[in-house]
């Protein structure tokens, strides 16, 4: 019962009454109401959060064969919260779970091979792991054949429920009717796909979804076209024919429509009424999965990770399906974790970032990195959070994050959870400059060949450094303007001291004879030089 109200529910309190059910059939001994109990404790539903009290309830179900549980406790494990910090620990927590159906746990351990993280890095065990994943992805996908969104309306608001508004059919089909009602073809597909689905405000009925397609697609619109193509390509009001589908398939792909070039591709690829052809099947997936057609994406991965029409590549079918699995149902957790932060639940957002960080997801490991170098966090202790954020920031590193690049320079330059090492900090750099063309590290790395810090000092180095730093980002002009002051200020001050050793050595306590009539000037110069110097000493 909890869950079906769970499900349906879309208010918050709503929400609550699910939770008040899961809580007393949890009190009752049922696994599945124990699991969303947990679950609420540990991620702080509802300002449930207890860790201590969420752990407890995890062992008692990990007893049970519980595979979430054990998925949990890996967390906790490879995190150290609540728990002690044991990545072999974690490790069989997430093998035992995925061996009992975990999809999460299957996920992580694709990301560990993928990546190499406490196990020998290895591209086929993480193909097999990430296939799993996307494999129940896929087919939850395959049996919505839903519509995307083209353009919101208020009846697609309230089709999907989204933006603060309940999903309401009723409403839906009442917006959609006006705007059909005025000329809006979009409109007329989306009662076609209300109707093709069937729901409270719209019964199935295939007759009715035809009609509304076939309004829509005599206006030329490519929801339309796909609208009409899915139901003779799967024979829903009319007879199957794949010659009139593959018709309609190319009018809307041709218009740009990524479930229509999806379609497309399918055939090709499964010899659906056509001959089998994998270069135009390639062709079409991959048009499709430019615009996040997942399904697109999904059999690419299949066709690389068979060499199916392509020289087969383990990495890229990784990849394509890792970018499957990271549509899961597990990604509204990144909104839960936005909101619970931005209303000062830091402890509940952090969890909830770690979790889908620990799942591979570059944004998370950064932002799980951010909150806890801002020390606002209460579940891990102190000294622990600058280690675990660095560990987060090089994993975002290694998935392409430049900014994340520029931060793994700045723990070693300044030795936040790690000891300060110069070289290392302009190895980062350099690698955030080269590779992303990053303005900020390109800055960093200029004001160390300036100083000659962990680098052989070199200043014209410096001095193009910084010119390329404020060509790159208009942010930088400023910055790069007053650190070249500085740098001539300096250097100008050096060849003046130099001469005066040789030249005029009894002479040297007097301003004039020194650097000559405008040594005014050249006091306020340096006076901003060490205004610089003490802002780069405090530069993020």
């Amino acid at each position: 019962m909890g869950i079906k109200v769970l499900q349906q529910s879309k208010s918050q309190k709503q929400k609550e009454e699910a939770y008040l059910l899961f809580a007393k059939a949890a009190d009752m001994g049922n696994l599945k109401a124990m699991e969303k109990m947990a679950d609420a404790l540990l991620f702080g539903n509802f300002g449930m959060q207890n860790i201590t009290a969420a752990i407890q309830l995890y062992e008692s179900l990990a007893k049970e064969g519980s595979c979430k549980a054990q998925n949990a406790l890996g967390f906790l494990s490879s995190y150290g919260i609540g728990m002690e910090y044991d990545q072999a620990k974690a490790l069989i927590y997430y093998t035992f779970g995925s061996a009992g159906g975990s999809i999460m746990s299957q996920m992580i351990l694709g990301y560990r091979y993928l990546s190499g993280i406490n196990v020998l890095q290895n591209c086929e065990v993480a193909l097999s792991y990430y296939k799993k994943v996307a494999d129940h992805i896929a087919d939850t996908f395959e049996k919505s054949e839903g519509v995307p969104v083209e353009k919101v309306s208020l009846g697609q608001l309230h089709l999907i429920g989204r933006k603060g508004l309940d999903q309401d059919y009723h409403k839906a089909l009442h917006y959609f009717l006006k705007a059909a009602k005025a000329g809006s073809a979009n409109a007329m597909a989306f009662i076609g796909k209300m109707y093709l689905e069937g729901n409270a405000a719209a019964l199935q009925n295939n007759a009715t979804a035809f009609k509304y397609f076939s309004m829509a697609a005599s206006k030329g619109n490519a929801i339309g076209l796909h609208g009409l193509g899915l139901l003779y390509f799967y024979g829903k009001g009319v007879p199957v024919n794949y010659a009139e589908a593959l018709k309609y398939f190319q009018k809307a792909a041709e218009k740009g429509w990524p479930d229509a070039q999806f379609q497309l591709g399918f055939m090709y690829y499964s010899g659906s009424g056509i001959w089998k052809d994998y270069k135009l099947a390639f062709k079409y997936f991959y048009l499709a999965s430019q615009s996040g057609q997942p399904l697109a994406i999904y059999y690419l991965a299949e066709m690389y990770a068979t060499g199916t029409g392509v020289v087969r590549s383990c990495r890229t079918a990784v990849e394509l399906y890792k970018g499957v699995c990271e549509l899961g149902h597990w990604a509204e957790k990144f909104l839960t974790a936005y909101f619970a932060y931005k209303d000062g639940d830091i402890d509940s957002s952090l969890v909830q970032y770690a979790l889908l960080a620990e799942m591979g997801y570059e944004v998370a490991q950064s932002n799980s990195a951010f909150i806890l170098e801002s020390k606002k966090a209460n579940i891990l202790e102190k000294e622990k959070m600058y280690p675990m954020a660095l560990l987060l920031w090089n994993r975002a590193a290694i998935q392409g994050n430049a900014f994340a690049r520029v931060k793994i320079g700045d723990y070693h330059y300044y030795g936040y959870g790690t000891k300060k090492d110069y070289q290392t900090a302009a190895t980062h750099y350099s690698i955030a400059a080269d590779k992303y063309h990053n303005a900020q590290a390109m800055f960093n790395l200029a004001y160390m060949y300036e100083h000659g810090l962990g680098i052989a000092k070199d200043i014209h180095l410096a001095r193009r450094l910084y010119d390329m730093a404020a060509q790159t980002s208009p942010d930088a002009y400023i910055p790069v303007f007053f650190a070249l002051m500085n740098l001539e200020t300096m250097h100008l001050l050096r060849d003046i001291l130099f001469f005066n050793q040789f030249t005029m050595r009894w002479n040297w306590l007097k301003p004039d004879n020194t650097i000559g009539p405008h040594w005014d000037l050249f006091v306020i110069g340096l006076i901003v030089a060490g205004l610089i110097l003490l802002l780069r000493n405090h530069r993020g």
